[in-house]
């Protein structure tokens, strides 16, 4: 078959979802599917309504059946839907059962592969069971990783005959590449579904599918450690907290200038207070984009000034957090490095070569150690555990292409925060 684009609307709100959907068609989205988000918001009503409204459009209900599969398909079927997913962790009996009710109300079965071990097997084991398709499937939780589904889908195409769709961070860039790899079905989510512009979105990653080339893309990728730097210098530190459950900043540390922005891993420095021997002293040790992070008591004197920034400039470093006092503040900003601080004070102390480098410090009232990824802006420092890094810098990248389509959403419908994301309904009840 020719490769077509699906569009995973997996939201949580019907409105929300229906604009999005109308907005992909145009784009060339040629299946649209109620993904199990919205599904078990709205319940198939979310199938009805795609079907009235798109009359000519497969529709995919996404119920990733676990069991029940007679009655699962059967509703699907007669709600509206083309086809529907079972899960390939399902037993051979549901699964059987899934492909007798699609026989008899004229609905397609799909085996989505998330979570198998040896996802070839579940593949033909799934062509074996009658399934119309199978979908390679790389979970969210394993996108924020930095991983994709090529390699499974690849071995997945070897394994069967029946159709192949792959999901998991597929966008303009990596859609040519998945047509290369085999999928009949481009599973597009989030590229699609949080772009402000979804119909520009689709409309691109068709262009991909079509030509073969890659289409450029700022957002919806998602980066292994190689590219750390780079996401984290795209997000903020609301992002970062927004991501990782709402963790906290480093408490009291302010830039000197709102207008600063710090990213890069930690060179820890412990100082006693307003002893500026070890600082001055990290700055030849620390390598190029390392941020310089000073435990020195929360307390005065200052530690750093305009000499010492301009040494850290020589040596290119990406910035200083200190828990403790900085001066020359006006000179500072004007040099424009980052310097973020608990306090401002005029009186300096005395190089007297307390403390230690490369240990791990309490700065803000967390601990920070050598490695671990520090990001400052406007509204504070965010520290980043260097083992959970990558997936907490993909989370926040996940917040912001989320951000942003719900801005589009409120300045286009020239509404509020609190009617597009339906705030009523969704508070918590007891």
């Amino acid at each position: 078959m020719k490769p077509v684009l699906q569009v995973a609307l997996d939201f949580i709100d019907l409105d929300r979802a229906m604009k999005c959907a109308r907005e992909a068609a145009a784009g060339g989205a040629e299946w649209l599917e109620a993904g199990t988000p919205l599904i078990k918001s709205e319940g198939l009503a979310v199938v009805r309504a795609l079907r009235e409204a798109f009359p000519h459009h497969h529709i995919v209900a996404d119920l990733k059946v676990m069991d029940a599969g007679r009655t699962e398909l059967e509703m699907a079927a007669k709600a509206g839907a083309n086809s529907a997913s079972v899960l390939a962790l399902a037993s051979d009996a549901t699964i059987r059962e899934c492909v007798a009710a699609g026989k008899n109300y004229g609905i397609e079965v799909d085996v989505d592969l998330i979570g198998t071990s040896d996802p070839a097997s579940a593949a033909a084991r799934a062509e074996k069971l009658g399934a119309a398709g199978v979908g390679v499937h790389l979970a969210i939780d394993e996108q924020m990783l930095g991983r994709d589904p090529f390699d499974m889908l690849r071995a997945v195409r070897k394994a069967v005959g029946i159709r192949v769709s792959v999901a998991g961070g597929v966008n303009s860039e990596s859609a040519a590449e998945a047509v290369k790899c085999g999928a009949d079905v481009l599973i597009v989510g989030g590229a699609i579904t949080k772009a402000a512009d979804a119909t520009k979105a689709a409309r691109d990653i068709k262009r991909a599918m079509e030509t073969g080339q890659a289409v450029a893309s700022e957002l919806f990728k998602r980066a292994g450690a190689e590219g750390l730097r780079a996401t984290l210098s795209k997000v903020s530190t609301a992002n970062i907290s927004d991501g990782a459950h709402r963790r906290p900043c480093l408490e009291g540390i302010r830039p000197l200038s709102p207008d600063m922005k710090l990213v890069g891993p930690a060179f820890t420095v412990r100082s006693a207070p307003g002893d500026w021997a070890k600082p001055v002293e990290a700055i030849d040790l620390a390598s190029p984009g390392d941020v310089l992070v000073i435990e020195a008591g929360g307390v005065g004197p200052a530690l750093w000034g305009e000499l010492a920034t301009n040494s850290a400039i020589q040596r290119k470093l990406a910035g200083v957090v200190i828990d403790g006092a900085a001066r020359d503040s006006a000179d500072i900003v004007r040099l424009g490095f980052p310097v973020f601080s608990r306090l401002v004070a005029s009186n300096a102390g005395e190089p007297r070569g307390f403390g230690e480098t490369g240990v791990t410090v309490r700065c803000g009232g967390q601990p920070i150690s050598p490695g671990d990824w520090i990001v400052g802006d406007a509204d504070g420092v965010m520290v980043l555990p260097r083992t959970e890094a990558v997936e907490m810098a993909n989370h926040a990248a996940d917040c912001l292409e989320k951000e942003n389509r719900i801005r589009g959403e409120i300045t286009g419908g020239q509404t509020t925060l609190a009617k597009v994301t339906s705030l009523l309904k969704w508070e918590k009840i007891g």
